[in-house]
Parts: C-alpha cells; sequence; structure tokens
C-alpha cells in the first residue's frame, strides 16, 4: 500500500487557501503525483442553507454534528480511493475537523464529538501535516479581502478585521499540539507564502526543497530528457482586462487528467502585485474562453519536468507561433546556489526578469 499522507490547508479568513489549493495541484501533480483534494464542508453547507451564525442552538448543533460527519466521511471515502492508486498519493483537506472546534464552545464541541463516536486527540492523529495560513488581517491588512469568498462573514472594516484575527487565532489554537503544525506568516511579497507551501509539504512527502527562487533561460534541448520527466500540456489564455491587470485561463493536462484554473495579477504599486488563482470547472472554462484578449494569440506548450542532482526543473518547448522557442525554469534553488544545468540542455542566453520572455508579452500578436 502506497505511504498515503493528509495534509490540512488551514487558517484565518483571507489567509490565501484557495490560491495554495491551486499551487499545490499543480506543483505534485507535474512530480506524479495523484493529487486528492477534499472541500471546504463549512462552505458547501453554508452554500446549501446552513447558517452558521444561528441563534437557533438546536439547528446550530445539528449543522455542526452533520459538518464533522460529512468532513469524516469524505476524508475516508477519498482515503480509500488514494489506496487503490499505483502512483504516489497525497490528501489536501481545505480546513480540516479540528477546524470545526474554533466556531463553537468547549462543551458543545465535547457533545458533538462523543456524539460522532471520536474525540479531540483522535481527530488530531487523522493528519500527517497542518499548515495553517496567517490571516491576511494579521499583518497584511491592505490584501485582506471578501471578494473570492461571497460566504464570509468577515467583511472588510475594522469589526470584520477584529473578528478574523480572533479567528485565526482560534483555529491555531484548535491545531496546537499536532506534532507537524507549520505556522505560515504573512510576507511582503505573497508569493514567498506560497512558496512557504509547497516548500512544507515537500518535507512532508520527503522530496527536495521547493520554490526560493525561479530563474529563466533560453535553452536548446541537445540530447534525451530522463525517462522519468512528467510531461504536460498547458493552454494558456488571456482574458480582456483593466488597466494595470493581467487575467488569463490555463488548461493543463497530464494525459487524460486536466486542470482549469483562472489567474488575476493587478498591479498595486511598482513592486507590487495581488495574485488570485482559483481553480475551475471545465465548463466554467469554456464559458470564460470568448473573453480572450484579441490583441493576444493563445500559447501552447509542451512541459517537461524533473529532478536532476536534487534540483527542480520544467523545460518549456512552445507551439504554433512560438515555435523554436524553448526556456528552463528553476524550481526550488535557493538564493546564491549555483544551478546545477543538465548536460542534454545548452544555455543560449538567461532571460530572469525580462519581461519580453514572460508569457502575457510572448502572447502579443506581432
Amino acid at each position: 500500500m502506497n505511504d498515503i499522507k493528509k495534509i490540512v490547508l488551514t487558517g484565518g479568513p483571507c489567509a490565501g487557501k484557495t490560491t495554495a489549493l491551486v499551487r499545490v495541484i499543480e506543483h505534485f501533480s507535474s512530480l506524479g503525483f495523484k493529487v486528492f483534494t477534499i472541500p471546504e464542508v463549512p462552505t458547501l453547507f453554508t452554500q446549501a442553507g446552513m447558517n452558521y451564525l444561528t441563534k437557533n442552538e438546536a439547528f446550530f448543533y445539528e449543522g455542526e454534528k452533520a459538518t464533522l460527519e460529512i468532513q469524516l466521511a469524505l476524508e475516508d471515502k477519498f482515503l480509500r480511493m488514494a489506496e487503490q492508486c499505483t502512483k504516489p498519493c497525497v490528501i489536501v483537506c481545505d480546513r480540516g475537523a479540528l477546524d470545526i472546534s474554533a466556531y463553537m464552545t468547549p462543551d458543545m464541541w465535547t457533545d458533538i464529538t462523543r456524539a460522532v463516536g471520536t474525540s479531540t486527540p483522535q481527530l488530531r492523529e487523522r493528519y500527517d501535516a497542518v499548515l495553517h495560513l496567517v490571516s491576511a488581517a494579521d499583518g497584511a491588512e491592505q490584501y485582506y479581502t471578501t471578494a473570492n469568498n461571497a460566504q464570509r462573514y468577515e467583511q472588510m472594516d475594522e469589526e470584520g478585521l477584529r473578528i478574523a484575527r480572533s479567528l485565526d487565532k482560534k483555529v491555531i489554537h484548535a491545531w496546537t499540539g499536532h506534532p507537524h503544525l507549520r505556522v505560515i506568516n504573512n510576507h511582503d511579497d505573497f508569493e514567498t507564502k506560497m512558496h512557504r507551501v509547497i516548500k512544507e509539504i515537500s518535507s512532508v512527502l520527503g522530496l527536495p526543497q521547493p520554490i526560493e527562487e525561479e530563474r529563466k533561460y533560453i535553452v536548446k534541448v541537445t540530447g534525451p530528457l530522463p525517462d522519468d520527466c512528467i510531461e504536460s500540456e498547458i493552454t494558456q489564455t488571456y482574458l480582456k482586462g483593466y488597466p494595470n491587470a493581467e487575467e488569463r485561463l490555463r488548461k493543463r493536462c497530464w494525459g487524460r487528467k486536466q486542470v482549469y484554473v483562472h489567474t488575476t495579477k493587478k498591479q498595486t504599486a511598482e513592486n507590487e502585485e495581488i495574485v488570485t488563482e482559483r481553480q475551475i470547472n471545465q465548463h466554467l472554462y469554456e464559458l470564460m474562453l470568448p473573453l480572450a484578449d484579441p490583441n493576444r494569440q493563445t500559447i501552447r506548450k509542451h512541459r517537461q519536468s524533473f529532478i536532476w542532482q536534487g534540483q527542480y526543473f520544467e523545460v518549456d518547448t512552445y507551439l504554433e507561433q512560438l515555435e523554436g522557442l524553448v526556456i528552463l525554469e528553476t524550481k526550488g534553488i535557493a538564493k546564491g546556489e549555483p544551478v546545477k544545468f543538465p548536460p542534454f540542455l545548452s544555455v543560449i542566453e538567461e532571460v530572469t526578469g525580462n519581461k519580453d520572455y514572460y508569457n502575457y508579452h510572448l502572447a502579443l500578436r506581432k
């Protein structure tokens, strides 16, 4: 049986979990993992009619009890599915069972767990790691928003920020005692936060440490790539956006598996930007395609991902109008660390920081 790891992504409101889940799916799928994701059950219940702010205690009790039961059932079913896979698997939960305890009194939580036939210690042992992403309300207030979660009760005002900070600390408290609880702090650069998530999961999975700095090179392939490299097809379409904003759709295919992602990048200052990524379904992806920017062509490329001497690389071979262009990106190589270029790649030019070789500019119609 595979050694299947189950990891919780949790945190206070507007912590970056949605973007983190997209990054986790793409990154570890590229490394050959089958990634299962358990959706945030309270959000599903809210959308279905549950009101967690109700003053009806009996209604609240039954709703929270049902939330825990469905959370555990989903995890158990996906674990059984993962056990049948022949490739390595990881299960990532958008919040876990102990998150539920942060929203009620200790006595009610004890009653609910007893009724379900479990306990806090047993629930804690269900997970291999817990990554708590600190809410933007605590230290990154300028990025706090409710735009990406219509179900969020904590609004964009001082009282909402206070509630968000309080919930953030309650959630950390709920998970305190887990042997692999990691708190992911806010940073001036949101990418640093995302990189830390990938790094911690890589550590749990026993993989090389991930993204510290990405460097880009135009290369020529002079020999066969490793047999174990992961191959995927990427289709990237840019949409008609707003000034100082970049909006795109990406379809990424690994064999029969397809992942659809909607990304928005908005520049807030000369050296700052807010990046929002969310996974979408195929139907929404196809509905949004007619919004494509007429000034930009769709980019299609073949990606080959592999590890060479402990360093992770991605080789993108561009197709159609960009045929002949091959760009190498490094992954997980710390600042100042030398790049161990594989012998089957010949470096023509480093283009790190050169926007002419970013996809947004490569897509411009000539």
